[in-house]
């Protein structure tokens, strides 16, 4: 299953849409397993954040688990297996957001398939009143609002279309630098939908994604 974001004549990101009248989506893959992750596992360490090592630089992520307690449980439990070691950001909609967390993104001969894998389950959503502003990461998801699984998008500007339907777990607080960076990656026509330029011409790797102590973060 795809997992999109729709904008309103941009015909966007994490699982795009092009009609005014469509809510905006987060893409992540074809038919996703109806399994959920037990409600069970909610995040209550707040003093953690994410180090995500990348080809550009590093960035660093609070999270909100006030807000999307088992969104920000689930991230960090895929981090620590090392899920996302190695998967790479796929699609990059300039001036607007970076999206990475398919797990088929670590093999280059799937290239076909990017946006389309995920972690075999999903998780519900956490749709919350943090607006979705630059720096901000989010879950990407099909039109089903309750089909995010692993993918993530990370916003490069205001996009406040998307607050209420998409569930925002956390924010940059360090490498805005390399988030700009990794959005002004050059980009070619997406083989997933031809209506996007946001294809990356050069892989931005996402060499490893770790959740360390907030007071080891400088």
């Amino acid at each position: 299953m795809k997992m999109f974001l729709f904008a309103c004549g941009l015909g966007l990101l994490v699982g795009i849409g092009t009609a005014c009248n469509k809510k905006p989506t987060t893409e992540e893959s074809a038919p996703v397993s109806s399994n959920t992750v037990p409600a069970t596992t909610v995040a209550t360490n707040i003093n953690e954040v994410a180090v995500i090592k990348t080809s550009a630089g590093e960035m660093v992520i609070e999270f909100w688990p006030d807000v999307a307690p088992k969104t920000v449980d689930n991230f960090k439990k895929l981090a620590r297996k090392g899920f996302y070691d190695g998967t790479a950001f796929h699609r990059i909609f300039k001036g607007f957001m970076i999206q990475g967390g398919d797990p088929l993104t670590k093999d280059p001969a799937a290239e076909d398939q990017y946006g389309t894998g995920g972690p075999g389950y999903t998780i519900d959503a956490e749709f919350n009143k943090r607006p979705h502003v630059r720096g901000v990461i989010s879950m990407a998801r099909s039109s089903d609002p309750n089909s995010a699984g692993s993918q993530f998008f990370i916003c490069l500007a205001d996009a406040k279309f998307l607050d209420n339907s998409y569930t925002a777990f956390g924010r940059l607080i360090k490498g805005d630098d390399v988030l700009g960076k990794i959005g002004e990656t050059p980009t070619t026509i997406n083989p997933m939908n031809r209506d996007e330029v946001t294809k990356p011409t050069t892989r931005v790797g996402v060499e490893s994604i770790k959740i360390v102590p907030a007071s080891s973060v400088n």
